[in-house]
């Protein structure tokens, strides 16, 4: 007989772990099935890469109890400075402005994954069940059964309600045959923390460049992150540079505002790809994160929309628990799949446009862009409205989302 749960999340990384953290609370027996050790320092979802937090993710995880922790090891974004290289285009944001504490924060995936696990064995609602793998699943009309690979040998486990978290390349998508709709950008992001002779006063800055963005954001300890969008054609050789020669190009490309660029850490590089699922949800079954979407790193928004689909899903199950309804209803998943679609599409065709057309040669357009960016800075109320976007405050609030909990 196959082990009854409420709720399986298929994929125990951060956003994963983040819908079991935040309904833990409503009453749920939930399953997390993970193919790696959650300590292991394999687990990829926990490496050293950084995350940018938006504002409104902050207040995610202040509702879900688990900012203290994150905040230990998060260094505060207070303003960002937006600029085209080369150009006279520039636009800047600030968390005065905003009248909040910070516009985002920067930490390590590590250090997020850790705040996120730190109480997760005393939640006696959630079991975790790794390392294990996804075999096969059916959809019945009252459950879907799941089979997993365990120990060596094969079990059966039941749910109401199957939740795919396992990432860009989803078995669970995979499964049920759900398209993904593609655009390749023809660029790599390559990863690397680094050091400037001046100190980065907690601001993050985006310039543009003729082969994508690049950012430096600021973390603990005085240093920055570094995402360096090239070419894919060039990207070899970039990785293939010694420290001296590479910091000697990324010079090159932001210039001496924080002065010389120094300590290069070790470099890593992601090719990069708009992906997004053709469905969010199928009977029983819905997609969060990077199982439904994938999107352009410029503004760093990907953690941050998937965890707003935590919140949207977590605030439409604790609906369901008041009412004693289906976590599987087909009516709550319908809910959910048109609650995101406007945010999900928004985000995606935000971080589309600003990725294409920053990179597009062409001289009218660059003029009219760096126009652009200048009319914005000298527009409060227009600033503010983009700034809210950023910060994730933008469109209808879940309750976890307004700093409400669901405990």
């Amino acid at each position: 007989m196959a082990e009854r749960f409420d709720l399986l999340i298929v994929g125990g990384g951060m956003v994963g772990v983040s819908l079991a953290h935040a309904v833990s609370g409503l009453g749920y027996r939930i399953g997390v099935i993970e193919a790696w050790p959650l300590e292991s320092s394999a687990q990829p979802s926990f490496d050293d890469r950084v995350i940018a937090l938006s504002w409104g993710s902050r207040v995610i995880l202040e509702a879900m109890g688990v900012w203290r922790a994150v905040e230990r090891a998060a260094e505060p974004i207070q303003d960002v400075h937006i600029s085209d290289r080369g150009h006279f285009g520039f636009t800047r944001l600030s968390h005065h402005q905003e009248g909040v504490a910070a516009l985002g924060y920067v930490v390590t995936a590590r250090a997020l994954g850790k705040a996120l696990m730190e109480d997760m064995a005393e939640r006696q609602a959630i079991e975790l069940i790794c390392p294990a793998k996804l075999k096969s699943f059916s959809i019945s009309e009252n459950e879907v059964e799941v089979r997993i690979e365990q120990d060596a040998s094969e079990q059966r486990l039941s749910t109401s309600l199957l939740v795919a978290a396992d990432g860009g390349d989803s078995q669970v998508r995979q499964f049920l045959s759900i398209p993904l709709r593609e655009k390749p950008y023809g660029q790599t992001a390559i990863i690397a923390n680094l050091r400037a002779e001046q100190p980065h006063r907690g601001i993050a800055y985006e310039r543009f460049t003729d082969t994508g963005p690049l950012a430096l954001l600021p973390m603990r300890d005085d240093r920055l992150s570094m995402v360096w969008t090239a070419r894919d054609k060039e990207v070899a050789d970039l990785m293939a540079l010694r420290d001296e020669a590479f910091l000697l190009r990324l010079q090159d490309r932001f210039g001496y505002r924080l002065g010389r660029l120094s300590e290069l850490g070790k470099r890593s590089a992601y090719p990069l790809r708009l992906r997004q699922a053709a469905e969010q949800v199928r009977s029983r079954v819905a997609l969060i994160g990077n199982a439904a979407h994938a999107i352009h790193p410029v503004t760093g928004q990907g953690f941050n929309l998937g965890l707003r689909d935590v919140a949207v899903l977590a605030d439409l199950l604790f609906d369901a628990s008041q009412r004693g309804q289906d976590p599987g209803d087909d009516t709550l998943l319908k809910a959910y799949a048109s609650w995101r679609k406007r945010d999900q599409n928004s985000v995606a065709l935000i971080t589309d446009t600003l990725a294409r057309l920053f990179a597009n040669p062409f001289g009218p357009l660059r003029l009219v862009r760096n126009l652009g960016m200048v009319g914005l800075d000298l527009a409060p109320s227009l600033k503010h409205l983009v700034a809210r976007q950023f910060m994730g405050l933008n469109g209808r609030l879940p309750r976890l989302a307004r700093g409400v909990s669901l405990d």
